[in-house]
């Protein structure tokens, strides 16, 4: 049975399952975040430049953010697919800070089969595969290239697909999923999530080029 109690999700009206209130204020949770990513950067860091003193400063941040997008999707919206249907009713870190969250886009607290197809994927795909880049480029293998330009199509097309799929619900039907302050809107919601727009676009544009044929058929009547 929905719960009645209220809380301040947008459009009014929607049925949040067993909903409890958030412990953390905002500011807490941003600052758990933010710890959190100090943490990851700095072990990353510290693990690279001992596996490989003299890598290149690009391919250094090119690891951090791959790891760091690993732990956000495998574990952080990994935690969203395996918890969809009562992330309402959830008090722990995670929980709280999508909720947190979910001021800017209240999907993520109601079954929402598009949400739970592009999070299954991110988290299950994406997430791994971020892992396995960050090792690859810090062993300099050949494997890097595509699986960087893969993952980074993957998540520029989900991110893509979130904004539109939100902007379509609101322009046409007028069902806004975020609360009104500009906050929320454009803190969370657009800011937030601009960086798997920027960042994947950026990977994709510094790989190489491919061989060409001729490159490739030179290539093998070497030696």
């Amino acid at each position: 049975m929905a719960s009645t109690v209220a809380h301040p999700y947008y459009p009014p009206g929607i049925e949040i399952t067993g909903y409890v209130a958030n412990t953390y204020d905002a500011w807490t949770l941003i600052a758990i975040f933010v710890v959190g990513c100090v943490i990851i950067f700095s072990i990353t860091t510290v693990a690279v430049l001992k596996a490989r003193p003299q890598i290149p400063r690009g391919d250094l941040y090119t690891i951090l953010w791959f790891v760091l997008c690993g732990f956000v999707h495998f574990l952080f919206e990994g935690y969203y697919t395996l918890n969809y249907t009562r992330m309402g009713t959830l008090t722990t870190v995670f929980g709280q800070l999508w909720k947190e969250y979910s001021l800017s886009d209240s999907r993520y607290l109601v079954p929402d089969a598009f949400v739970l197809s592009m999070e299954s994927i991110t988290a299950f795909c994406w997430g791994p595969l971020s892992f396995l880049l960050a090792y690859l480029i810090t062993a300099d293998h050949q494997l890097r290239y595509p699986i960087q330009g893969i993952v980074s199509l993957g998540q520029l097309y989900g991110d893509v697909l979130y904004y539109a799929t939100a902007g379509f619900d609101e322009s046409v039907f007028g069902r806004s999923y975020s609360r009104p302050e500009r906050s929320y809107f454009w803190g969370y919601f657009v800011f937030c999530n601009a960086f798997w727009i920027v960042a994947p676009a950026c990977e994709i544009y510094s790989l190489p080029p491919p061989p060409t044929p001729c490159g490739v058929l030179s290539l093998g009547t070497v030696g």
